[in-house]
Order: C-alpha cells, then sequence, then structure tokens
C-alpha cells in the first residue's frame, strides 16, 4: 500500500478520530508507562488542536492533527527509502507537500515531527478539510515497485482494521495481554470505562491514575462506578 490507497481506504474524520481514541485508551489501560504505549491521544494538544499519534520506539511513528481547518496526516517509516535521512542533503521526497494547502503548512514544519536538524520525519503526508469528502494525498513518483515503500500498510494498519479482533491480536503480539474481545469492543464504541472493566484488562492498573489519563484523552469513565 502507498499513500494514495490509504486516502482512498482512510477512514472519515469522525471515524479516524473515535479510533484514535479508543487506541490510545486500550494502550492506557495496559500499559501504565506512556513510553511502552503505542498510542496516545491528547484532546488538548494546542489551541484549538487535538492529536492522535502512534510510535513503536524503533523510530517509526505517526502523527495525526484534529485543527481548525481540517486534518493534517503525516507518517514517518525510517527504514523507507522515502526517509529524508536517505537524501542528500536530508530533505522530504519530492511530491510530498508541494500541493499541501497552506492551511496545513504549519504542521509540515513542526518541529514535534522533525528532526533536530529541522528535517520534518517524513514519507507519508494526507490532508482533509472538513468540508472535503476524501483525503488528499501528494503526487509522488515512488522510487520502486515495493508495495509498502512509504510505510503507509504497516503504520496504519490498526487504524484501518478497527476491529476488536484486530487489538486484541496486536495485545497479545506486543504486550503479551489476552483481551476479552467484549472488553475493547465497548472501547471501540466509546461505552464508558468502569473499573470491572480495566480489572479484566490489566489487574494492576491503578483506577485514579488511569482515570486522569482518560480526562486528557477524552474518554469518558463511568461516574456510578464505585466498585
Amino acid at each position: 500500500m502507498s499513500v494514495r490507497e490509504l486516502a482512498t481506504r482512510l477512514p472519515d474524520v469522525r471515524t479516524v478520530r473515535s479510533r484514535s481514541i479508543a487506541l490510545a485508551t486500550l494502550d492506557a489501560i495496559i500499559s501504565e508507562e506512556w513510553s511502552s504505549r503505542w498510542y496516545s491521544f491528547d484532546l488538548a494538544w494546542g489551541e484549538h488542536e487535538q492529536l492522535g499519534s502512534m510510535r513503536n520506539g524503533g523510530g517509526d511513528e505517526y502523527s495525526i492533527v484534529f485543527a481548525q481547518s481540517g486534518v493534517f496526516v503525516r507518517g514517518f517509516d525510517h527504514e523507507s527509502e522515502m526517509s529524508p535521512y536517505k537524501r542528500k542533503p536530508n530533505s522530504l521526497w519530492p511530491g510530498l507537500v508541494e500541493q499541501i494547502p497552506e492551511t496545513f503548512l504549519e504542521f509540515v514544519n513542526e518541529p514535534a515531527f522533525s528532526a533536530q536538524s529541522g528535517v520534518p520525519l517524513m514519507t507519508i503526508c494526507l490532508w482533509r478539510s472538513y468540508s472535503d469528502d476524501a483525503w488528499s494525498c501528494g503526487d509522488v513518483a515512488y522510487p520502486s515497485e515495493n508495495t509498502d515503500v512509504d510505510g503507509s500498510g504497516w503504520l496504519f494498519s490498526q487504524l484501518l482494521d478497527g476491529s476488536p479482533q484486530g487489538y486484541s491480536e496486536f495485545s497479545s503480539q506486543y504486550f503479551g495481554m489476552n483481551l476479552e474481545l467484549s472488553d475493547v469492543a465497548a472501547v471501540y464504541l466509546g461505552e464508558p470505562l468502569t473499573r470491572e472493566q480495566v480489572r479484566r484488562m490489566n489487574p494492576e492498573r491503578n483506577w485514579d491514575e488511569l482515570v486522569e489519563e482518560l480526562e486528557q484523552i477524552g474518554y469518558p469513565a463511568d461516574p456510578q462506578w464505585n466498585g
């Protein structure tokens, strides 16, 4: 998969946001340490901006900025032939951002998404205003016939899948945790989280600390649960 196919398969903005929140919530339940999580969501990342993100600890990541003007998506596969590090001098792959609307340009050069040198860490770029009926990407000439040359297929696999089974398999492989599908499904549906669910998923998780994190993520905890 390349960014062109990703643009056709990525769901609408509302679904991307709800899945991003669900993934961040599930990771927060399973892992007390933020540094060990893959998925995060910040309800107040910036003024009128929210951020969904993924990082695997090996240098691969994506960021999804929900801004007033629309949504900006960037992904970085550090082993991709399109990595800025593999160009001399270090620079973005031609075509990635040349067609991006001016309203999203600030995110291209966002320091949080860039190397210390200031070069944006990006092999994938998409955007969508709230009035658009589809995602857009640049006219990129790919360096090879590799079907996943920019990392689109695997970086966004959980976001595209959006199924309890998919996350359950991921959590088993990465965290060594076997989750009940009904508990994962409840989070994907946005149902208020209870202590009972958290105890089933991770008996060691501190409830009060989790509730504080849920506020930052924007996921509801059941206020009536006193178990």
